[in-house]
């Protein structure tokens, strides 16, 4: 039964936190919340797009949902509860900040249906926090995600590499955190320095550096597989491919790739292929499961002709039988 997500776009225009690599206060001005008739319309026009059988999931994103205005919450929220009724929508997914979530908002969350609640985590360094100007501590996120799944709520705990003050051991740390708090999913993103942030002044004058694509690349290799080896869901690796990014607008430096997350999976079947002794005079069979072979090859084919220079011939062959990160290989004499 395949999943969808209807999303609805939510800008929070009031945020009091100006985080150094977010540009939404100076966006804000150009983008309005969205009115009744529109989130209505984008609901019908998904759900005409859908064939049964399926599972469909309202999404609210833009912002911290819980941070706009209580009745606005409520107006919001009662627009959905028709098609909750009526099954043609199975549940509700809000984002927010951790220090948006207390008692009182899960009691209103509960009443309305909503389901999966993910908190922009980031970091969990305070120095990071900190020096991002996140305006809030590591134990906020800690008790708000205690609270929500002692509310009944899955969690998802969202994180971002390469902030100021961040390193690897850092971002390990957080991942290794993320998993302890209890998140059922989670969203990788490396800083990007965009227009009109705190960041991009910090960047032309020299005090910050983002990673590049091959040092993102690594990062997030190792925090898939810590989030893969414990059960949490990865739901996007890398910022969603807008326009502004693809066309470098309000990008200025930072390890954007349209296909990131392929680039991050191929690096971790690659450190798997390190691994293989290498012969010259003999060929390899590797076996992967369908969805992952793509990866085993490699992006422009790059595991493969890595296994090239180890092998005298490569080939690959599917096995449903194997997990996402699984495989066999057998190494022969024969010509393939």
């Amino acid at each position: 039964m395949k999943h969808y997500i209807i999303p609805i776009f939510i800008p929070e225009l009031a945020c009091p936190n100006i985080c150094i690599y977010c540009n939404q206060r100076y966006i804000s001005g150009q983008i309005n919340q969205p009115t009744n008739e529109e989130i209505i319309e984008k609901i019908r026009t998904n759900l005409s797009t859908i064939k049964s059988p399926y599972t469909a999931e309202l999404a609210f994103f833009g912002g911290s949902f819980t941070g706009i205005e209580p009745a606005k919450q409520i107006e919001y929220l009662e627009i959905i509860q028709p098609y909750i009724k009526s099954g043609e929508i199975d549940s509700i997914r809000i984002s927010t900040r951790p220090d948006y979530i207390n008692e009182s908002i899960l009691f209103t969350l509960k009443e309305y249906n909503v389901k999966t609640i993910e908190l922009g985590a980031q970091s969990l360094s305070q120095d990071v926090l900190d020096f991002s100007q996140r305006g809030h501590r590591v134990e906020d996120v800690e008790k708000a995600s205690k609270l929500i799944i002692d509310r009944g709520f899955e969690l998802g705990l969202q994180m971002m590499i390469g902030l100021p003050k961040d390193n690897i051991e850092k971002s390990v740390l957080s991942a290794n955190k993320i998993v302890s708090l209890g998140a059922k999913s989670t969203r990788i993103y490396p800083t990007l320095v965009i227009e009109n942030t705190e960041l991009a002044n910090l960047y032309r004058a020299g005090e910050y550096t983002p990673l590049n694509i091959e040092e993102a690349v690594i990062w997030t290799a190792k925090i898939y597989k810590i989030f893969y080896n414990n059960n949490v869901k990865i739901l996007r690796v890398g910022l969603h491919p807008s326009e502004s990014l693809i066309n470098k607008t309000e990008l200025i430096a930072g390890a954007f790739h349209v296909s990131f997350r392929e680039l991050v999976l191929t690096q971790i079947w690659k450190e798997e292929f390190e691994k293989i002794p290498s012969d010259k005079t003999k060929s390899i069979i590797i076996v992967t499961n369908p969805k992952s072979k793509n990866h085993a090859i490699g992006y422009k084919s790059s595991n493969r002709i890595f296994l090239k220079n180890k092998f005298k011939f490569v080939s690959y062959q599917e096995d449903l039988a194997l997990n996402e990160l699984e495989f066999n290989y057998t190494i022969s004499n024969l010509n393939l």
